[in-house]
């Protein structure tokens, strides 16, 4: 067992991590599920609160649903120090800076472009490993599977929202740059996936926090909402799926499987988005998205491939 004071100097050398098998991509899957359902719930939510108070306030509640719990488990916060460097960090890149340079940037761009710059998260992801890890190399089969899926997303939102391009470079900008800092920090956790789970989880939700709600005090005066109880238990779902339960999926997955395996979920996420508007709020589901599904499946079926073909 570690001693209490370092955090750092405890976290074993990495081996290069199996092929991924069947319960990986199980995981995988069901993080996009619960991601996917995101879409639809943000959608209710933000018809009484404003989107940065709904974001602001699903971490916050997020971070005291994982606090009893880790408490329960009998761990603590961690120990100040250098650590906590890399908490907030993984709180400004995972979801204060995103998600102001995406929401900033959806006022002007549609969502189907959108969908397309979130999905070069995964091609970010795999250079940035390649860079500044040891154990995710990039490879042929890795990166044309990430081609395969970028292709897909195209195919599912349509080849025609490509005209946009350069529309509103500023914006359009700020969204790619809020994709590459999901890959920023789908690195920056794997520093963390040696600690102890739930208080990493919590140290992650409070961090988040910190950076985004006195900016949402300042912006929303969120005292003088009047929201629904619809928009509220739709927050509330919010906060308990796609934001504590996922946070638990993404640190299992990374401590898995890596960075790289992990940012394909933004292939599959605007596939299960639709598939959930479809169900709860009515939508139409393009015959484009099955062909879309098709080419997504092809690309994970080629990274594996290499994976297996290396081990």
């Amino acid at each position: 067992m570690c001693p209490r004071n370092c955090w750092t100097n405890c976290i074993p050398l990495l081996s290069r991590k199996p092929a991924p098998n069947f319960i990986d991509y199980l995981w995988l899957l069901s993080l996009a599920v619960v991601f996917g359902i995101s879409f639809t719930l943000t959608s209710i939510s933000v018809r009484d609160i404003p989107p940065l108070s709904v974001a602001s306030s699903r971490l916050l509640l997020a971070f005291f649903i994982l606090y009893p719990l880790m408490r329960l488990a009998g761990q603590r916060m961690p120990e100040f120090g250098s650590i906590w460097l890399l908490v907030f960090a993984s709180g400004f890149f995972g979801n204060a800076l995103p998600f102001a340079l995406i929401s900033w940037g959806q006022v002007r761009v549609e969502a189907g472009l959108t969908a397309i710059f979130m999905a070069v998260m995964p091609l970010a992801t795999l250079l940035l490993a390649h860079v500044l890890t040891d154990d995710e190399k990039m490879d042929r089969w890795k990166f044309t599977g990430v081609l395969f899926g970028l292709a897909g997303v195209v195919v599912l939102m349509g080849v025609s929202v490509l005209s946009a391009l350069g529309n509103d470079v500023l914006r359009q900008s700020a969204i790619l740059a809020g994709a590459i800092c999901y890959a920023i920090n789908a690195i920056i956790t794997r520093k963390l996936t040696h600690l102890p789970r739930w208080s990493v989880l919590s140290a992650l939700m409070f961090s988040a926090s910190v950076w985004l709600v006195p900016v949402s005090l300042v912006v929303d005066s969120p005292w003088q909402l009047q929201p629904t109880i619809e928009s509220l238990w739709s927050l509330l779902a919010l906060a308990v799926g796609p934001t504590a339960l996922a946070t638990v999926m993404v640190l299992t997955i990374i401590d898995r499987q890596g960075a790289s395996f992990l940012s394909q979920i933004n292939f599959f996420v605007p596939v299960f988005g639709m598939l959930f508007g479809v169900v709860l709020l009515g939508d139409r589901l393009p015959a484009n998205a099955y062909l879309a599904l098709v080419i997504i499946l092809a690309g994970i079926a080629l990274s594996r491939w290499g994976s297996r073909y290396k081990h």
